[in-house]
C-alpha cells in the first residue's frame, strides 16, 4: 500500500506542478523542485534558466496570457525513496509577438523524497515535434 500511497502523492505534486505551469506561477512550479534540481531539455521552445524562481518568470514573460499545458499517458513508478514518470506533454501558447506554439514533447520527471516529501529532482523533455505530420525543426518554434 505504502507504493500506492507514493503513487497517488506523486500524481498529486505532478498536477499542482502542472497547474503552476499554466498559470504562469514560478513559486508554485519551484516548490515542487528540490534544491539540487538537473533539468535536460533539448527542445529549444522550452529552455528556460531555472536555477531560480526569477529565471522561470522571466521565461513565463515570454508568452501572453496563461499556457495549455497537458499530460497525457503519465506513468509513475515508485520505490522506496526515488520514483519516475514519464508522459506524452502538450504545450500551447501564444508568444510576446504573437506567434503561437502547438508542441507535443516527451518529460520524463525524476522524484526523491526530501525530508518525508516528494520533490522533483531531475527533469528532461525530449525534441517537440508537430502534430500536422510537416517537419519543421525544434529551433523554428521559439516562443
Amino acid at each position: 500500500m505504502p507504493q500506492q500511497d507514493d503513487a497517488k502523492q506523486i500524481r498529486n505534486l505532478i498536477d499542482d506542478w502542472a497547474a503552476g505551469l499554466r498559470a504562469k506561477d514560478a513559486k508554485r512550479v519551484k516548490r515542487h523542485h528540490s534544491k539540487d534540481l538537473v533539468h535536460f531539455s533539448l527542445a529549444p521552445p522550452l529552455v528556460a534558466d531555472e536555477n531560480g524562481a526569477d529565471g522561470l518568470e522571466a521565461w513565463f514573460d515570454t508568452w501572453k496570457g496563461p499556457l495549455g499545458y497537458e499530460l497525457r499517458d503519465l506513468e509513475i513508478v515508485t520505490g522506496d525513496e526515488v520514483a519516475f514518470s514519464h508522459s506524452l506533454n502538450h504545450l500551447t501558447g501564444t508568444n510576446r509577438s504573437g506567434e503561437t506554439s502547438d508542441v507535443w514533447f516527451r518529460s520524463t520527471l525524476g522524484f526523491r523524497k526530501v525530508s518525508g516529501e516528494w520533490k522533483i529532482v531531475h527533469e528532461h523533455e525530449s525534441v517537440p515535434f508537430l502534430m500536422d505530420g510537416s517537419d519543421k525543426a525544434a529551433l523554428d518554434l521559439k516562443p
